[in-house]
């Protein structure tokens, strides 16, 4: 869990360089992640989805060059971030400034909703993961595209270093603000991953979690499903 005005703080101050940043410090290795998300949403064949902390809105222009004809929304709380999703110019979506734990959508309203790189800077994870059921239709679908760490004894430590020690000293060359970059790498520590995000699902009402790893573990993404008939 986490302070919303940091955080909303955090990314304003890094908004204009929010993409060229992470694109670099990943080496380029998210864009193949949120491609992975994008192809896997299609596949679930959503007519409406949410996708929350959409920021500059890279995943959603992915989701739309698999799936042009979802009706897509973006929110986000970050309203600087918003205007760079603004600029790539996506015909049809809506774009709108909203806190992912008081949704202004009625129950129901979405056949999947997704969230890339967001869950993990909430104020409550429980309660953000608690409102996204409630705003997904029965049998709707969440996935969740988020860092985690990778658990091969070899990987670990080495990815450890670049996290914590390289990855804020580059940022804060990119952006100006390292502070930024030093609670990124907080955060991922003390984000659940595997079988305790499954179990965290789970206990907030969803069903059917699944957790695909990539690139080592380095990011992780999951699936869980509102089960049929839910109530809220």
């Amino acid at each position: 869990m986490q302070d919303p005005e940091f955080v909303q703080s955090a990314f304003a101050k890094i908004a204009g360089r929010y993409v060229v940043t992470n694109h670099a410090l990943s080496f380029g290795t998210d864009i193949l992640w949120r491609r992975k998300v994008a192809r896997l949403v299609r596949d679930l064949g959503p007519e409406t989805l949410l996708d929350l902390a959409t920021g500059s809105g890279d995943l959603a222009a992915e989701i739309l060059k698999v799936a042009p004809g979802i009706r897509l929304t973006g929110a986000d709380f970050c309203a600087p971030m918003l205007d760079r999703a603004r600029a790539r110019q996506m015909p049809g979506v809506t774009l709108l400034v909203a806190d992912a734990m008081r949704l202004p959508f009625a129950d129901g309203t979405f056949d999947c909703v997704t969230v890339a790189f967001g869950l993990r800077n909430m104020a409550s994870w429980p309660e953000a993961l608690r409102s996204m059921l409630r705003v997904l239709r029965p049998g709707g679908h969440l996935v969740i595209l988020d860092f985690s760490l990778p658990s091969l004894p070899v990987i670990r430590p080495l990815y450890g270093f670049y996290l914590n020690r390289v990855l804020p000293l580059i940022a804060g060359l990119l952006t100006g603000e390292r502070g930024a970059y030093q609670y990124l790498a907080g955060s991922i520590h003390q984000f659940p991953s595997g079988k305790a995000m499954g179990e965290l699902l789970e206990s907030c009402g969803f069903v059917e979690p699944v957790a695909r790893p990539l690139s080592f573990g380095i990011a992780t993404v999951y699936t869980a499903k509102r089960p049929d008939g839910c109530g809220t």
